[in-house]
């Protein structure tokens, strides 16, 4: 806006003058609605030293051009102000520069957010570094002086971090970690936090690379991070470091072009921060701090679109349910469900995945599913929702709303996200119902908490991954979990002790007696809508991919009903169980229940106890250590093993299978040939 001459006056500068005649008046005031208005004061607006003039009101009649003088820069920042007032539009104070010779300040520019006008010298976010403040700015700039933060003792100290570090605040001790990360040539997310359970105040957090866990591509399970402890004298500390990275480092980054990124990490409000809501993702410009996605903004155009197909639906489909909630006349969640997806909840809504893998990246619509397993192991649309907004009064809505389209069925489980507020809606909606935690995110957490020792000890994460999936009872794996406590000094890790109240919604040895339809406790079901229907897909091509999607899926359902009553499988024994099972189930179950009999001829099983009518059999590989007990009662023909495979997937295993062998059973009782698996699920009685 203005330079400074050789008298200390202020001269208008011509670039900037010549831009603004041709440009204010083609602003739009939308887009100037974020910008800095700077506080004015009409009676001592103007001391223009050359053609400059007050009229009678106070007021300036003047606009900026070239060779107009100021006594100071304030001075000229006022003007400016009182003309954008008159005009129409809002100002910013652009960029500083100062003199070669004596580092005095030689020219500023003021301008507005529109078209961004060139400059002699690129900017940073077009703000100034030190130059005049609005008397309303009381907040940080959203630039930060990387040299000043660097020589500040106040804001934290510089240089490579290391255990015992002190910093004023977290904020102070997030930039430095960032500038930090810049030189080295790595970049960094924010982490987990950690609570009070007295007050509920942030007592710690965590930042890591960006490359920490596994959720995207490019994310390769690094281990590095800092974590950083508040002390009770209000200053934090750092009490955790891991520096060593598994990856190669990209080329050092120069700290103040990126630090108004760090600048904006912590903003206080009621002595909490905002950060635990921001994380750093990579974006095509580079790196920015975002808020979390907690509102999807869902527009209205969204609704108009799918309650126009929902109408059209109820006009072919009289089975069709929907339902839109509605807060304060305001559209909120939405969800519905065809009437063949109703219907096939009754034969196989008892296992159910809540499907929201949108929450994993950027999405245009915020789309959930209920899935479920068909007995063809496909999976099966049992409906949909778009949630307007991740809480708990949302998630409860959602279930509720499946709970009425499908006539108040309940499934047996359920898998779904570990968040709290899922977990409630969950209990409150379907009491009863095991919830188990999706796979992918416990393996997030698992790299968040413990990559370091995962990816640097090799001990521990054998020990862990043996404590995990090979435990075999409760008091098997409560003593290998109190050893890596003690071992590893992890008792007082907030993680792992929220992790271990939680261990019947993700330990393989809690979740394997409960039905879930044989999806692996370290996997998750086929997505139903695979790439046909993302969660990029825009509004415009929603519906019909969505119909493509649905039709698809359907189709290849009915191909696996027609070759299951149609074709044969292969026998491979002369038992008559395996022809039974042949006979009812479908082809892809008869499979499964095959590659087990089959197995069973290489076990032995030797009987250890007799109680009553109740035999108990040791069955056991022949030639390795695998051993399983499997309870037989001669009496009911009831029989169950302690792999638990029959509870969890709903066939019978190996160890049962050899049990019945060395009975002599040659028929398998019906009540462990579930129907649901059969031939004719989708005939006879539904489950509910």
């Amino acid at each position: 806006m203005g330079e400074r001459n050789a008298g200390d006056c202020w001269l208008a500068d011509a670039k900037l003058v010549s831009l603004m005649a041709h440009q204010s008046t083609d602003m739009n005031r939308e887009e100037l609605g974020n910008i800095m208005t700077v506080r004015t004061k009409p009676a001592a607006l103007l001391v223009a030293q050359s053609n400059g003039h007050r009229d009678d009101e106070g007021e300036s009649k003047m606009e900026p051009q070239v060779g107009l003088e100021f006594d100071s820069a304030e001075e000229a920042q006022e003007f400016y102000s009182c003309y954008a007032t008159q005009v129409g539009f809002k100002i910013r104070i652009g960029q500083l520069y100062r003199s070669r010779v004596d580092g005095s300040e030689k020219f500023v520019h003021l301008g507005y957010k529109g078209k961004v006008f060139p400059t002699p010298r690129s900017s940073v976010g077009g703000a100034s570094r030190t130059g005049i403040r609005s008397h309303e700015d009381d907040s940080p700039s959203d630039i930060v002086d990387i040299k000043r933060l660097k020589k500040d003792a106040a804001g934290g100290p510089v240089g490579e971090p290391y255990k015992g570090l002190e910093f004023n605040s977290a904020n102070d001790a997030y930039k430095f970690y960032y500038t930090y990360a810049a030189n080295i040539g790595f970049r960094i997310r924010i982490g987990q936090l950690f609570r009070s359970k007295h007050d509920g105040s942030i007592t710690s957090r965590r930042f890591v690379c960006s490359k920490e866990g596994h959720q995207h591509p490019s994310r390769v399970g690094c281990g590095a991070y800092m974590r950083i402890q508040r002390q009770e004298s209000g200053r934090w500390v750092v009490d955790r470091l891991q520096k060593e990275h598994n990856h190669e480092f990209e080329t050092p980054t120069d700290p103040s072009r990126l630090v108004s990124v760090a600048s904006k990490g912590y903003n206080r409000e009621e002595g909490s921060s905002v950060l635990e809501n921001l994380d750093l993702v990579e974006t095509n410009g580079g790196l920015s701090l975002v808020k979390r996605v907690r509102e999807s903004n869902i527009g209205s155009d969204w609704y108009n679109v799918v309650l126009d197909y929902f109408q059209s639906r109820q006009a072919e489909d009289t089975g069709f349910f929907y339902a839109v909630e509605m807060r304060e006349g305001k559209g909120m969640n939405i969800f519905w469900a065809d009437a063949r997806s109703r219907f096939s909840c009754a034969q196989f809504g008892d296992a159910v995945v809540f499907d929201t893998t949108y929450r994993r990246g950027s999405y245009s619509v915020p789309l959930a599913s209920f899935v479920g397993v068909n007995h063809h192991r496909q999976p099966l649309l049992l409906g949909c929702a778009i949630i307007a907004e991740e809480s708990e009064e949302s998630f409860t809505w959602i279930f509720q709303a499946w709970a009425r389209a499908m006539s108040g069925c309940r499934p047996v489980s359920i898998i779904a996200d570990q968040d709290r507020a899922i977990q409630q809606s969950i209990a409150q909606v379907f009491p009863g119902t095991h919830h188990r935690f999706s796979a992918w995110q416990i393996l997030a957490k698992e790299q968040e908490n413990l990559g370091a020792l995962l990816s640097m000890d090799a001990e521990f994460k054998y020990e862990y991954e043996t404590c995990i999936f090979q435990s075999q009872t409760a008091s098997e794996f409560d003593s290998a979990w109190n050893m890596l406590m003690n071992k590893y000094n992890l008792r007082e890790n907030a993680w792992f002790k929220e992790m271990y109240r939680m261990r019947k919604s993700w330990v393989p040895l809690h979740i394997k007696g409960t039905f879930f339809a044989g999806i692996p406790v370290d996997g998750s079901l086929k997505s139903y809508f695979g790439t046909i229907l993302t969660a990029q897909t825009p509004l415009n091509e929603f519906i019909v991919r969505y119909e493509k999607a649905l039709k698809h899926c359907r189709e290849e359902e009915r191909k696996e009903d027609f070759n299951s009553f149609n074709l044969q499988a292969v026998l491979h024994t002369k038992d008559p169980i395996e022809e039974q099972c042949r006979r009812l189930y479908t082809i892809t179950m008869f499979k499964v229940f095959q590659k087990e009999l089959l197995e069973c001829y290489s076990y032995v099983g030797i009987k250890i106890n007799v109680e009553g009518a109740i035999s108990r059999y040791l069955v056991q590989k022949c030639g390795n250590g695998e051993r399983n007990t499997v309870a037989f009662n001669a009496s009911t023909l009831n029989i169950s093993c302690s792999c638990k495979m029959f509870e969890f997937e709903g066939v019978l295993c190996r160890h049962a299978l050899k049990v019945f062998q060395i009975m002599n059973i040659r028929e398998l009782p019906s009540r462990y040939i579930l129907h649901r698996w059969s031939k004719n699920a989708k005939r006879n009685s539904p489950r509910c």
